[in-house]
Order: structure tokens, then C-alpha cells, then sequence
């Protein structure tokens, strides 16, 4: 759900698919991350970060991707919303970041296909090991970021401090559990 202040707010009932489907992917995908470049995974991690609001996440590849390559004024169109500052051959990735970000990872399947025939099979899935590893940071980065802004007086009135603390707390039980389940999961 977003928010007034353009931030989706991340339940723990959410919070929880979203770590399993990052470890998932950091765990199954790791040959396949390798075949996204630097530049390509900030630009797939600033169109999930835009999305979904987070303004750390935002600030952090914004900051790799002007080390990685991107000129000021590309960003500044991408970060705009405008695609046409993008390589064209990362526009389909970043369109589909954008649809698994605004679906919260429900994303059409037909979609996904489209990235496939696009880049093949390995570099597909690298990128959306990527998406998945993002949404994880996007969503603790949000809640942390309502979190903090309470005690500045800048209370977020569709985040609740209950859920805040679940949801920046639950790693430290979710982690190891979603590591353990996805270990012995099969690669799909």
C-alpha cells in the first residue's frame, strides 16, 4: 500500500515472502547475478527503489549508479520516470522491475516470458534475483525510514511503531528459518 508520502508501507505477513523470495534468489541465482552488470543491477534497483518509495534505497543507487557510468543527466531523466534515458536494451528489465514492484512480486508470467526471450534464460533470472534482493531492501529501508522519522516528528499515519519494530527485528528469526527452508528447495 502506498502511502501519502509515496512509500509503501510492508506488513510482516508481507515482509516475511518478500525475505523468503530474496534469499531464494541470492542463494539459486548467484551464477546468474554475475551476468548483470554493476550499472544495470542500480539502474533494476533504482526503478524498484522509485516504486516503491524508498527514499535510502534511492539515494544509495543513485549514488552507485553515477560511479558505475550513468551521467547526471540520464538519472535525472530515469529517476523522472522517463525510460527513454535508458539503454534500450535495459528497457524491458526495468519495465518489468517496475510491474514486480507495483504487483509486490505478483507479477504476470507472460511478462516474465517477455524478459526471458529478451536476454535468455540465465540473465532473466539474474535479473529478477535482483528485483527480489531489492524488494528486501526496500522493504526494511521504508520501515526503518518511518521508524526514524517518528522520533524526528514526522510520524508516517499509515505505519504503526508495532510493525515497525516486527519488521526491522523479524531477520534475525527470518533469516536463518528462510535459510534453512531454501537450502534444500529446488531451483526452478
Amino acid at each position: 500500500m502506498k502511502t501519502d508520502s509515496n512509500s509503501r508501507t510492508f506488513g510482516i505477513r508481507e515482509f516475511t515472502f518478500i525475505i523468503d523470495k530474496a534469499l531464494y534468489a541470492a542463494l539459486k541465482y548467484r551464477e546468474e547475478l554475475k551476468l548483470i552488470s554493476k550499472n544495470f543491477e542500480s539502474h533494476i534497483m533504482l526503478a524498484v527503489s522509485e516504486v516503491n518509495g524508498c527514499r535510502i534505497c534511492t539515494y544509495v543507487h543513485t549514488k552507485h549508479a553515477l560511479e558505475t557510468g550513468t551521467t547526471k543527466g540520464e538519472l535525472s531523466q530515469f529517476l523522472s520516470g522517463d525510460l527513454n534515458a535508458v539503454d534500450k536494451n535495459e528497457a524491458v528489465a526495468l519495465l518489468f522491475a517496475q510491474h514486480y514492484a507495483d504487483v509486490q512480486g505478483s507479477y504476470d508470467i507472460k511478462a516474465f516470458e517477455k524478459v526471458v526471450e529478451v536476454y535468455g534464460s540465465k540473465k532473466a533470472y539474474g535479473v529478477l534475483a535482483v528485483i527480489k534482493l531489492i524488494m528486501f531492501g526496500n522493504a526494511w529501508g521504508i520501515t526503518e525510514g518511518f521508524f526514524t522519522d517518528r522520533f524526528k516528528g514526522r510520524r508516517n499515519p499509515e505505519s504503526r511503531l508495532w510493525n515497525e519494530i516486527l519488521v526491522m527485528l523479524s531477520p534475525i528469526v527470518l533469516l536463518p528459518v528462510a535459510l534453512i527452508r531454501n537450502i534444500f528447495k529446488k531451483k526452478i
